[in-house]
């Protein structure tokens, strides 16, 4: 096995980052040390197939992933958290667990959002991350199942040059498939047999915490995890494409502070500062959005519980990701950092997964979507984006003419920059160097 010492530097030379979230670069965090080892299997988002169906798959890739990061952490345990529903990827993963114990599966309940860090932590380990903390923190090391994979793929000198997505919704064939990081969402949305409905609307991400697609010529880069494509009259798209000027006026007019949208925040019930309806009464009162009284936006995790659970379907969760966002171009800091203590009322103030998806009008879309090896696929250029992860852009290693291979670096970081490599997805010649490396392979 490889040293520990080893285990972050290959990890950096691979390029590996956060493959489901923000893309934190993963050599960072393994140069800590934690207690404990998290996989993160609970797959928050609704409709996603990526992390059960990898489990499934690649489940000896997965433990060897895992192995490395606790030599790495210096840990003593790991525990694979796994939604109770997806008996399959449970079954797979115990059945590859190393033995002498200190590896074991842990059950989740099947509720949104599973996946989130704190809660994740907290359902595992019963402990409280601290108001914009780490796991770090409460001696744990939170890793996404993909991410693991890449790992062990790190090991053998293979860097990431693909990525895995889930294609659900007005698609003839939803699937999951690995495809070369920076091809278009196009493409990717072709292979599921392309969209069935004229101009609609694509969630990156999901229906929770994903973003509206700008252009579907944009590219995938390494922390794409799902292409959700609904119509435009859809109830999420409505949702999601209403401009900011109508979600406040429509709640600061009719919000009745009944409080549910507080009582069922995930961070608020393990006792952080965040509480949605006082965002909106200090809007509706006249505050500015950079007042401080409205700090605790800050802590908001963006999943969006809170407009799923209002009675009256107003935008708590727009309201606070978007006073967040203001706080951060003001310039101000996150002043909560306290150590707290769960809400005594947390599990039964939770969301049902099946119950979020008929809430949102997408159980037509709760399908299979296998994981689908491509066959004769021929990807003819790619847009490899310098920042694909948190921190500074990578800088270009090549020029405009340059030819490449596929896992030839494209663009580094600096040493002690936060960052992360960008390596070649296909073979190619170099045909464009600015905000991004253009790849064409004719």
């Amino acid at each position: 096995m490889v040293q520990a010492a080893e285990v972050a530097e290959k990890v950096r030379l691979a390029g590996v980052v956060g493959a489901g979230g923000a893309g934190f670069p993963t050599h960072l965090k393994l140069t800590n040390r934690a207690e404990v080892v998290i996989a993160n299997g609970a797959e928050c988002e609704p409709l996603v197939h990526v992390d059960q169906e990898l489990m499934i798959e690649q489940a000896p890739e997965l433990m060897r992933g895992l192995e490395a990061t606790v030599q790495a952490a210096g840990a003593d345990r790991a525990v694979i958290g796994i939604k109770q529903r997806y008996t399959k990827a449970i079954a797979t993963v115990t059945a590859a667990l190393p033995p002498g114990g200190a590896y074991k599966v842990q059950e989740l309940g099947n509720f949104y959002p599973a996946g989130d860090e704190f809660v994740l932590v907290y359902d595992v380990l019963g402990r409280v991350i601290p108001e914009g903390g780490l796991p770090l923190q409460v001696g744990a090391m939170v890793q996404n199942i993909e991410t693991l994979i890449n790992v062990a793929h790190a090991l053998d000198g293979v860097p990431v040059t693909q990525k895995y997505i889930t294609v659900q919704g007005e698609v003839p064939h939803p699937l999951t498939v690995r495809v070369p990081v920076g091809i278009t969402m196009r493409e990717v949305i072709d292979l599921a047999g392309g969209s069935q409905v004229a101009d609609p609307v694509v969630m990156v991400g999901g229906a929770m915490t994903g973003s509206v697609a700008g252009s579907l010529d944009d590219p995938v880069t390494k922390t794409t995890k799902m292409l959700l494509v609904l119509p435009r009259d859809h109830y999420v798209s409505n949702l999601r494409l209403q401009a900011r000027s109508h979600f406040v006026r429509q709640a600061t007019s009719s919000c009745d502070q009944c409080f549910m949208c507080t009582d069922f925040c995930p961070r608020h019930a393990l006792g952080h500062a965040i509480e949605p309806h006082k965002l909106i009464l200090m809007l509706g009162a006249g505050l500015p959005v950079t007042d401080p009284q409205l700090a605790g936006a800050f802590l908001c995790c963006e999943c969006r519980t809170c407009n799923y659970i209002c009675p009256v379907h107003l935008k708590p969760g727009n309201i606070a990701i978007s006073v967040k966002r203001d706080l951060q171009k003001a310039g101000l800091k996150n002043p909560y950092h306290r150590e707290t203590e769960p809400d005594p009322f947390r599990d039964l103030r939770r969301v049902p997964i099946l119950r979020l998806i008929a809430r949102l009008q997408l159980s037509r879309y709760d399908l299979p979507a296998p994981l689908t090896e491509l066959a004769g696929a021929n990807f003819r250029r790619v847009r490899l984006p310098l920042k694909q992860h948190v921190g500074a852009p990578a800088r270009p290693t090549v020029k405009v003419g340059d030819r490449v291979q596929v896992g030839d670096v494209v663009a580094d970081v600096a040493e002690g920059v936060m960052g992360a490599r960008v390596h070649a997805s296909i073979a190619g010649t170099v045909v464009e160097v600015s905000d991004a490396v253009v790849i064409d392979a004719s």
